[in-house]
């Protein structure tokens, strides 16, 4: 059975998951305008971890939404701080 985890299926899973995070956001910013049903803040912080945090930040950004709630915005620091630290913890481990 081949490996499942090539760098090819890799980037299409990020690519996915930040595709997903970024429409995340802008449904959920649609949503909040039309006093409709809400994403949650933990599915949106849960798109981020999985890997989609630069979609969530380019949603955020773009629809301008959730830039304003500070333990939102704190959380999704954090989680974007921890892959960079993670990431960086990979290249390492690979050089050795």
């Amino acid at each position: 059975m081949p490996y499942p985890f090539t760098p090819a299926n890799i980037a299409t899973a990020l690519i996915a998951i930040n595709f997903i995070a970024f429409a995340a956001f802008g449904v959920d910013k649609a949503r909040a305008e039309a006093g409709a049903w809400r994403i949650s803040e933990a599915s949106l912080l849960w798109l981020a971890f999985l890997g989609g945090t630069a979609g969530a930040y380019a949603g955020r950004s773009l629809f301008r939404h959730k830039t304003r709630k500070q333990p939102f915005n704190d959380q999704l620091f954090r989680i974007a701080l921890l892959q960079v630290l993670a990431l960086g913890a990979g290249i390492g481990w690979a050089v050795l």
